[in-house]
């Protein structure tokens, strides 16, 4: 059992999936909006996530890869288990970015394609939901070896957590908006941003209630004496981001909303990880339990260490490159 370099690996997965789903969530909450906002806006809205949308993708194969070379018996379980929404969000990500590509090659079908990326991005982020909340309700296990249906996953608790991505990705993307855009159409993403906020916060207090009421576990971690005074400031910083988040999108500040739905989304993050850790596999396997050999572990960190700070200088650098705003018929200025 690997134990020096598991809490190493932790971080870096969290992280990863952390800004896979800040950075990739944005753009497809974009491409959410896409559909939604009028067609002469449409260039707009595609142009602002132009230079990034296909680069933040590269987090969700770190975040796969990771899980495979340092947690491998988790990855044998959990892949099994939500194979069918991973191919559906997986298809839904092709065929968007198939959408983005054609959009600009074949004027005539302008209309097809467009539709085609909003429903792609709606698919994608409603799968990756999915996947979430199978991962919090747990799996069938027996052993070593995942002993469910291909349909385990589609569950009430399951489908919740998918309509809470779509929110929350489209107040991301909305934030994207404010922030890159003007006029009218900043204007008309305020508007949107508040009903994804709204979407989002009944969600995140639906999922918090239902979570403690099927886990005694769970419940244990957040209602047992002195947990609930020491774990109190997370519930109460994250209705104070999200009433902040409400007065951002009202206001005319372009970067504050986006700001605070990323902290939103991050309070999220660390609620699950409070409630989960150190589980891997809800109900079953640690992290040490599933972790790979140490040597494996010590001889992939050096791969990593290398890379990743490439990685991040790369995402960081494309933003900053691309930080102005955005206009359909001229571009960044």
């Amino acid at each position: 059992m690997a134990q020096s370099f598991v809490p190493i690996w932790t971080v870096i997965l969290g992280l990863g999936i952390f800004i896979y789903v800040a950075l990739d969530g944005l753009d497809l909450g974009v491409g959410i909006l896409h559909g939604l906002v009028g067609p002469a806006d449409r260039a707009t809205v595609m142009g602002s996530i132009g230079p990034f949308w296909d680069g933040n993708e590269t987090w969700l194969i770190l975040g796969g890869v990771g899980l495979l070379a340092a947690f491998p018996l988790a990855f044998a379980i959990i892949i099994p288990a939500v194979y069918f929404p991973i191919l559906v969000m997986l298809l839904a990500l092709v065929f968007r970015g198939v959408a983005f590509e054609f959009r600009f090659k074949q004027p005539a079908l302008l209309r097809i394609w467009d539709g085609a990326f909003c429903a792609g991005s709606l698919v994608a982020t409603f799968a990756q939901g999915v996947v979430l909340g199978s991962f919090i309700q747990g799996f069938k296990v027996e052993g070593r070896v995942f002993v469910g249906t291909s349909f385990d996953f589609a569950t009430p608790f399951a489908m919740l957590t998918g309509v809470a991505l779509v929110f929350g990705y489209g107040l991301l993307g909305a934030g994207w908006l404010v922030l890159k855009t003007e006029g009218p159409l900043q204007a008309w993403s305020r508007r949107a941003g508040r009903v994804c906020l709204v979407g989002t916060c009944l969600c995140i207090a639906a999922v918090s209630l239902w979570t403690p009421l099927a886990s005694a576990t769970i419940a244990q971690r957040w209602f047992g004496w002195p947990n609930t005074v020491l774990l109190l400031p997370l519930p109460l910083a994250t209705a104070a981001v999200a009433f902040y988040a409400w007065r951002a999108l009202g206001r005319d500040g372009d970067l504050q909303p986006f700001l605070a739905a990323v902290a939103l989304f991050l309070l999220s993050y660390l609620g699950v990880a409070i409630s989960l850790f150190p589980m891997i596999v809800p109900g079953h396997y640690t992290l040490w339990e599933a972790a790979s050999p140490e040597s494996t572990q010590a001889f992939l960190l050096v791969g990593t260490l290398v890379l990743l700070p490439v990685v991040l200088f790369y995402t960081g650098w494309s933003y900053w490159i691309f930080r102005g705003k955005v206009r359909g018929d001229l571009g960044y200025h």
